[in-house]
């Protein structure tokens, strides 16, 4: 039996789950379900809201355009967040976008923006970020949404990291021909540490960043190969090395 049910839809919601609970859905959802997925009364939904775990719910159609959900039983248990932060500097909105559901999709628990000198533009829409957040999680069986921290500069962003916590620098100048190698020289990967990844702009770190990142204890810069990657690339790369070898991937 495959691990999660793909068949049925998944919806995010906000409200506490419980069996025989009714959850009335809004006229986005409703027609998402009703009339683009062309599903009717008591179709299966699932459900989760990020702390309840999973549900199954069954549509209750009320109108020609609307429906309600009746909760019916858990299918899954809710799984802590990951412990795992990714430290990205803004990009615009679509490769954002595209960045954002990857990292979720990677296993992301925590995506912050971090302003750099060489950030395009100086402002990131929160309420699109974690709506791209919620869009991933819907569509690959995740039940815990990212946190979605305010943007700072990337100075605070630094200090903010627990000292324990090991950075993994992505640095396309790092003196590094084995990823790998690095990582597990980095961390024991039998009892990994947590972790955070840092991606920067297009335009990189200015020398003054380089060196501030390079002071921090407990940091390894690591080179993702001979090529340049954009910064959305970057992402899906260095977080599919971290977690193949320090994560829950291994």
């Amino acid at each position: 039996m495959a691990a999660y049910d793909f068949i049925a839809p998944r919806l995010f919601v906000e409200p506490d789950l419980s069996a025989g609970g009714t959850l009335p859905l809004d006229r986005a959802q409703a027609n998402y379900l009703l009339n683009v997925l062309r599903r009717g009364p008591a179709d299966p939904v699932l459900v989760f809201n990020g702390r309840d775990g999973e549900w199954r719910a069954e549509i209750v159609q009320s109108g020609r355009k609307s429906a309600d959900l009746v909760v019916r039983e858990r299918t899954r248990p809710q799984p802590l967040r990951s412990d795992l932060h990714y430290l990205f500097a803004p990009l615009k909105s679509a490769r954002l976008d595209y960045m954002a559901q990857k990292a979720v999709e990677m296993g992301a628990g925590t995506l912050r923006p971090v302003f750099t000198r060489y950030t395009q533009g100086d402002r990131i829409n929160a309420d699109r970020l974690r709506a791209n957040a919620i869009e991933a999680a819907e569509q690959c069986g995740i039940l815990t949404i990212p946190e979605t921290p305010e943007a700072t500069r990337l100075p605070a962003a630094l200090a903010d990291l627990n000292p324990l916590r090991l950075l993994v620098f992505c640095d396309e100048d790092a003196a590094v021909s084995d990823p790998v190698a690095a990582l597990r020289g980095a961390a024991d990967p039998a009892t990994p540490p947590p972790l955070a990844v840092l991606v920067g702009p297009e335009g990189g770190f200015s020398a003054e960043e380089r060196a501030m990142i390079a002071a921090r204890p407990n940091t390894v810069a690591l080179s993702l190969g001979p090529r340049i990657l954009r910064a959305d690339t970057a992402a899906v790369a260095v977080l599919t090395l971290v977690q193949a070898v320090l994560g829950d991937a291994r």
